[in-house]
């Protein structure tokens, strides 16, 4: 099975369960949300690269490489993941997959855009997904897989398309149709996939 056709399709059956985990209305000020004929949600609006700060934003915290080599962060969070696959709806391997191409699992990780934690969240997009604490590994986990999940509602359930717009930002990829042309995000895509693949197998076995 390819890691297209095993991304879950938000089914209509779904769709009140994961609406009730969407941001609440102040953070949905923001955003677009329409349902669909067949019960999916779209999500539009609001929204940008995780590469780009917020505007109006301060410089954000010192940049903090991923250093956590220790062979112990690869189930220390283990319950955290499972937390977020089973509320979102998501693979867990596909979670791990973000998680390692993100941060490596390091909490502390902040990229040079200011991008935060496990996930890499921008501060913006943490605000968006009620995250109060960017740098509590649950909140930032629950936080990145609630964006990951709308971003899947938005793209009919494509991990292709729903792992690009997590790096880029959904209107780039609403812009060029597809996987934007950019180098990072496509090596990104297929470093995702292929982390994805690898937790899939082990899963497996």
């Amino acid at each position: 099975m390819s890691p297209r056709a095993a991304f879950p399709f938000l089914a209509a059956g779904l769709a009140a369960t994961v609406a009730a985990s969407l941001p609440g209305p102040a953070a949905l000020a923001q955003i677009e949300r329409s349902v669909g004929a067949d019960g999916v949600i779209s999500i539009s609006g609001g929204s940008r690269s995780k590469g780009a700060p917020a505007k109006g934003s301060s410089a954000g915290p010192d940049v903090h490489m991923p250093s956590d080599a220790s062979p112990g962060r690869l189930s220390r969070y283990d319950e955290h993941i499972r937390e977020a696959a089973t509320l979102y709806r998501l693979p867990a391997a596909y979670i791990r997959a973000i998680l390692q191409t993100e941060s490596n699992y390091d909490p502390r990780a902040v990229s040079p855009a200011g991008a935060i934690g496990l996930m890499q969240l921008m501060p913006f997009t943490a605000e968006r997904m009620l995250v109060q604490d960017i740098y509590d590994p649950r909140q930032n986990i629950l936080g990145g897989a609630r964006y990951l999940r709308i971003l899947a509602n938005q793209f009919n359930g494509d991990i292709h398309l729903t792992t690009a717009a997590y790096n880029a930002g959904e209107h780039a990829v609403i812009r060029y149709g597809g996987i934007p042309p950019y180098e990072e995000t496509q090596g990104y895509v297929v470093k995702v996939l292929e982390n994805y693949e690898r937790y899939r197998a082990a899963e497996a076995e």
